[in-house]
């Protein structure tokens, strides 16, 4: 049996330490801001606390996909060192990174015929994407084939759960999520729409809550109806830069689930921060199924 190696791309905000400590290999996304191009690196290009800072004073950071050759020079690598690929991508909803990716493993299968790389669409991003890859690289050490662990993946993708609280209306209007009137009115009445990811893996949002805290406890609230038995459950949340409303929303989460394994926080990378905003809070775990509704 073929040594097979987990990548993924930076878009699933997991710590530099945790790749590294578990041998996930990690492609990074880039970003335009000021006129400079950067990283998605965890901090390491610019502080994350900088880049929310410069949007919060009014920079407006774009984003691109992962073109073919950026995916060539990042398998290629493995692929000489004799290993296979299990690659985890970013949600084909939201970027066309996905399609890059599979053109590429067909590609480059040809080149190497002895090696096999597989790619699944996450359907998810950021912390959501970061948990989707942890489950699966748990499984990966529990000795799974990378036939085993791709199957699993497929089946566990449409369970990992995202909800997220957002700070202002003004980046989900940029992005096309709201209209302009509805941003203005929404910003006048206090509303904070919690958004989830639908079964195609896009944004959509599925309340409008008045008042930040209220957004906050709102998205607790569903995790309560949804979760799919929370006994031992691992549970991200991200931020953009908010560390003490993700640490508020994490003690709500361990007062009601008590079951639960554990809580990870971690900030929400500069790539999904340009769409979501400074102030955003998200959380994420395995529920019963994907939230596919119509805004209310």
């Amino acid at each position: 049996m073929a040594d097979y190696v987990l990548t993924c791309s930076s878009t699933a905000d997991l710590p530099t330490a945790f790749v590294k400590e578990h041998g996930i290999g990690v492609l990074f996304y880039q970003f335009f801001m000021d006129g400079h191009e950067y990283y998605d690196d965890q901090g390491v290009s610019i502080s994350t606390h900088d880049f929310y800072d410069k949007v919060r004073a009014g920079s407006m950071p774009t984003t691109s996909m992962v073109n073919t050759e950026r995916y060539v020079e990042f398998f290629t690598p493995y692929l000489e060192d004799g290993k296979d690929i299990l690659h985890l991508e970013f949600s084909s909803g939201l970027s066309g990174s996905y399609n890059n990716a599979l053109m590429t493993a067909s590609q480059l299968m040809e080149k190497y015929p002895g090696r096999k790389i597989k790619v699944v669409d996450s359907l998810s991003a950021s912390r959501g994407y970061g948990l989707f890859v942890h489950l699966v690289m748990l499984k990966k050490d529990e000795g799974a084939t990378i036939e085993e662990a791709y199957s699993y993946a497929e089946d566990l993708k449409w369970k990992i759960t995202h909800w997220f609280a957002v700070e202002s209306l003004e980046h989900l209007r940029r992005g096309g999520r709201v209209s302009r009137a509805s941003a203005f009115l929404g910003t006048m009445l206090n509303i904070k729409p919690v958004l989830a990811f639908n079964n195609e893996g896009k944004i959509i949002p599925v309340e409008k809550i008045r008042g930040r805290k209220k957004s906050l406890i709102a998205m607790v609230d569903k995790m309560e109806e949804d979760i799919d038995n929370p006994d031992g459950q691992i549970v991200y949340i991200g931020h953009g830069d908010a560390p003490e409303d993700a640490e508020y929303v994490s003690g709500l989460i361990k007062e009601r689930f008590p079951t639960i394994k554990e809580t990870f926080i971690n900030y929400t990378g500069p790539v999904i921060g340009a769409h979501s905003g400074p102030g955003t809070v998200n959380i994420h775990y395995v529920g019963k199924q994907r939230v596919d509704i119509d805004f209310k």
